[in-house]
């Protein structure tokens, strides 16, 4: 069993999807006696649970109608011999059923056998619940028997500000997509990570790791995240493929300074131009591209170009960033797009319209954030030019939030965030490009490429700024030479580790993108 945290990964972890899932399982059970499965299942769930609230004397457990209630039952019997006061709560049979699975049929005859009181209301005082009612594939919904039940008990345990561990998955998060039908969910985000972390949530994620985890609503939903294989090794099917990965250490590269030859200069860490930051009468944003070119000089790269863009003597009159002198300003006309890393489109306004193609055309490795993209979104001779890159063998990574992604895809931001991997990988294949989808669960997909869900960062991360000082990062591993996929998820979670840092170190303490960028220093 261990714990999941971008600190603790040192290698990056498979995620199944419910398909894929059911499949392991199929395969794990055929070969063990019956009843294996959740009988190791319901004893990991007690061991987690001593150790999260080892203090804890009465416990409730609600159980719901299928194997994810099983699971309780099997966790109560384990808890009720170790001299817990436990309570369990049961959903009653699915409609037009007549008796449960065969698994969760013995688990709850152990139960019993073992003395669990089983009770029709959860009880007045509990100083620990577990979530055993919905598993993988199943959702609330109020045309489902018992939902409102399981609503009701679910709210309970959420009011309760007793420590909670859901079983699997919560009950009502979609496992593939991370999106919650529960709809105390949606009032627990918006009440703020603070709620989460004084209602102390855990998740035991068993047999896979699940992408819905760990991105969308899933990360709120869930917590903090422990896994156990129930000792089946999901990688000994090689017919079941991953949905994606969860990033680790493994995927930061050293930066190229800790390895290179004594006799280096500065020309051997790349070329960074940073194209954007346009100021017109009534709006000034050089400082989305003096970020994002801090972060590309902290991050490693030899030299650092800022081109502002606006009007001819309008209102750019910047040709210094006196808190980060080592920047070398130049006109747009001036850059050597053929031989640098360019980021394009950091608070490049309306004016990023006037150098996309000829960026497009010539740049052989491109990052392109905000404006850049939503004119591309809108420009069908720019889209063109994005997709013909690829077959120059040109590397380009785009980096949008969810609305750039909605305007790139066509679609509504709600329905990208119904389904950000498939969405991300849609991106990928129509573009041709690397796309880091921004947000909980950042994804980084590419065609071809198997996608990575980022295991890092947290809410501080939710600050003006802080996705140009990503582009500005990704641009410099590309300066590098990194290839882009590979720049990209070593940019993003090193990205994500400066905001877990900062909280772990800093805690209450706000992280603005200034000092995000200044933190890429020693990282890659």
């Amino acid at each position: 069993m261990q714990k999941i945290s971008s600190a603790t990964l040192a290698s990056s972890q498979p995620l199944y999807s419910v398909a894929a899932t059911r499949q392991i399982e199929q395969h794990a059970a055929a070969g063990l006696p019956p009843h294996t499965l959740m009988q190791r299942a319901g004893l990991r769930i007690a061991r987690l649970s001593l150790a999260l609230a080892p203090h804890a004397q009465r416990i409730w457990i609600a159980c719901g109608p299928g194997n994810n209630g099983g699971d309780g039952f099997e966790a109560a019997m384990h808890l009720q011999q170790w001299g817990k006061t436990v309570v369990v709560t049961w959903t009653g049979l699915s409609a037009g059923k007549t008796t449960l699975p065969p698994d969760a049929l013995a688990s709850r005859e152990r139960a019993l056998a073992a003395g669990v009181a089983m009770a029709e209301q959860p009880p007045q005082d509990f100083d620990f619940c577990i979530d055993a009612l919905l598993g993988i594939g199943a959702t609330l919904n109020t045309g489902r028997a018992g939902s409102a039940r399981m609503t009701q008990w679910l709210e309970l345990m959420q009011v309760s500000g007793m420590p909670r561990l859901a079983v699997d998955v919560p009950t009502g998060l979609n496992a593939d997509t991370g999106q919650s039908t529960f709809s105390g969910a949606t009032k627990s985000i918006a009440g703020g990570a603070r709620s989460s972390a004084a209602a102390r949530i855990f998740t035991l994620s068993l047999l896979t790791l699940k992408p819905g985890l760990f991105m969308a609503q899933g990360r709120d939903c869930a917590g903090e995240v422990w896994f156990d294989d129930l000792g089946i090794d999901s990688s000994a099917l090689p017919t079941v493929m991953p949905a994606a990965w969860l990033t680790g250490h493994d995927r930061i590269t050293l930066p190229l300074r800790a390895t290179a030859a004594h006799a280096s200069h500065k020309g051997s860490f790349g070329d960074v131009a940073v194209l954007g930051g346009e100021s017109t009468p009534a709006s000034h944003m050089a400082g989305a591209a003096l970020l994002a070119a801090r972060a590309a000089l902290h991050a490693g790269a030899g030299r650092v170009y800022v081109a502002l863009l606006g009007k001819p003597g309008a209102t750019n009159s910047l040709t210094v960033d006196p808190t980060q002198p080592e920047l070398m300003f130049r006109s747009p006309e001036a850059l050597d797009l053929k031989s640098q890393v360019v980021v394009c489109g950091c608070g490049g306004g309306e004016a990023v319209k006037t150098v996309l193609a000829k960026v497009l055309s010539v740049a052989p490795r491109l990052v392109l954030d905000a404006d850049a993209l939503n004119a591309i979104a809108i420009d069908t001779q720019l889209q063109t030019l994005l997709k013909a890159r690829h077959a120059r063998s040109h590397a380009t990574v785009l980096t949008p939030h969810p609305l750039e992604a909605a305007r790139l895809a066509g679609l509504g931001t709600a329905e990208v965030q119904a389904n950000r991997l498939k969405v991300a990988e849609a991106l990928a294949a129509q573009y041709q490009a690397v796309v880091i989808l921004k947000g909980s669960g950042t994804v980084i997909a590419a065609p071809g490429e198997t996608s990575y869900i980022n295991a890092s960062g947290n809410a501080l991360l939710a600050t003006a700024g802080t996705g140009d000082v990503l582009a500005g990062m990704v641009g410099a591993s590309l300066g590098s030479g990194m290839g882009a996929f590979e720049a990209a998820c070593s940019a993003v979670f090193a990205h994500g580790r400066l905001a877990d840092d900062w909280l772990a170190k800093r805690s209450g303490q706000a992280l603005v993108a200034s000092d995000l960028a200044r933190g890429a220093i020693g990282r890659p």
